[in-house]
């Protein structure tokens, strides 16, 4: 029996329907207050028996992540802590991200701390679920999404990343291959598409928290905790590389700071909507770009600290290209959002049915974004 496009999209409605309506009645009884994405997985108590019914409660360009569960899933458990990049044994995250096809959901049955000792480059259609254990990953330039698509990412404490020098790695789709230099980030994007970066903890890594560059495009942000960095996410690869023209970015949920230095995000070329984050202070600026980037600032609290100014650009500002714009943002302590660009409210994301969501008015944003970063689940699955 041939399916439909039109019959998918109905039964993910569908699923995402019944999951909501669920969360929703669990949250009401126990007097939860949860965003859109937690909504949907976390006040159910029994979301262990399914984890991959975490694939429809994305939002924002990415989409729903039905590709990432469904027939031919393969479940794989991270048993092992340690990383051999040539050879990767069975049991090891390497392994799982790399050696396993067409698609594979990895989790991990107990607390570990994974040292990578080069790069570990993530297959297409692989979700790395960390729910029920404290994942720290640190080590040589951590994670990168390199020419990939329909990844997720979630519940990780990554930092401490380090510069790595050029060699070869295991790559996607259990293919060696040789890289260049690559900078000391948590997470980075290459050419990667349809990308979700939910509930983790990044801080403390050598060059930025996440790069998304290179023409990657139709990427979510959503429920992390970034702090204690200079440089935390970059949108677009350099001022000369004009394909990130058409990246697409949903920055929703997350909590930057304390100790936050600046680009949260910088963006070059493309289009990010900055929705529902809380901004605890920043050195330098909260929200950057150049060459004629557009972004709405959506409902976010900035809470100014030293520095009140959260706009920074360079550059010419071409005043009829530039789109940076605030729609219903609070500000506290000072904090100023200097809009360039005509027009109000800001260029529309014009989201499909399966990218929408509710934008929350920014005084619940203390409650929204209370559970950013990595989330400590007990025993009894309640997370």
């Amino acid at each position: 029996m041939t399916v439909t496009t039109t019959q998918q999209l109905f039964v993910v409605s569908l699923i995402s329907l019944t999951l909501l309506t669920t969360a929703v009645s669990y949250s009401e009884a126990h007097g939860l207050n949860m965003n859109a994405i937690d909504r949907c997985w976390r006040s159910n108590p029994y979301w262990r028996r399914n984890r991959q019914q975490l694939a429809v409660c994305s939002v924002g360009f990415a989409g729903k992540m039905t590709n990432n569960m469904g027939r031919n899933l393969i479940r794989y458990q991270v048993t092992d802590p340690s990383d051999d990049p040539i050879n990767p044994r069975p049991g090891t995250l390497r392994y799982g991200a790399t050696m396993i096809k067409p698609k594979v959901w990895i989790t991990f049955p107990k607390d570990m701390h994974i040292m990578l000792k080069k790069p570990l480059l993530i297959s297409s259609f692989t979700a790395i679920d960390g729910r029920g254990a404290t994942v720290h990953i640190t080590g040589n330039a951590c994670l990168m999404v390199f020419r990939a698509t329909n990844i997720i990412i979630h519940g990780l404490i990554i930092h401490h990343c380090r510069a790595q020098a050029a060699g070869r790695v295991m790559g996607p789709n259990s293919k060696i291959i040789s890289l260049g230099h690559v900078d000391g980030d948590a997470i980075r994007l290459v050419t990667a598409s349809k990308v979700w970066i939910d509930h983790n903890t990044l801080y403390r890594c050598e060059d930025g928290l996440l790069d998304v560059t290179r023409g990657s495009t139709d990427i979510t942000i959503s429920n992390n905790w970034f702090r204690d960095q200079d440089k935390v996410i970059l949108l677009g690869h350099d001022d000369g590389y004009v394909r990130d023209r058409n990246m697409r970015v949903t920055v929703v949920y997350n909590h930057f700071g304390p100790n936050c230095n600046q680009r949260m995000p910088r963006i070059r070329y493309g289009y990010a909507h900055v929705a529902n984050n809380l901004y605890q202070g920043w050195t330098q600026y909260a929200i950057g770009g150049s060459m004629n980037p557009s972004v709405k600032s959506e409902a976010n609290l900035f809470i100014a600290s030293k520095s009140k100014q959260i706009i920074w650009s360079t550059g010419k500002v071409e005043e009829t290209k530039w789109k940076f714009h605030s729609v219903r943002d609070v500000f506290e302590n000072g904090a100023l959002f200097a809009q360039i660009g005509k027009g109000r409210g800001g260029v529309k994301p014009n989201y499909n049915a399966q990218q929408r969501f509710p934008v929350a008015d920014a005084k619940w944003l203390r409650s929204l974004t209370g559970s950013s970063g990595a989330l400590r689940c007990s025993s009894n699955s309640k997370c």
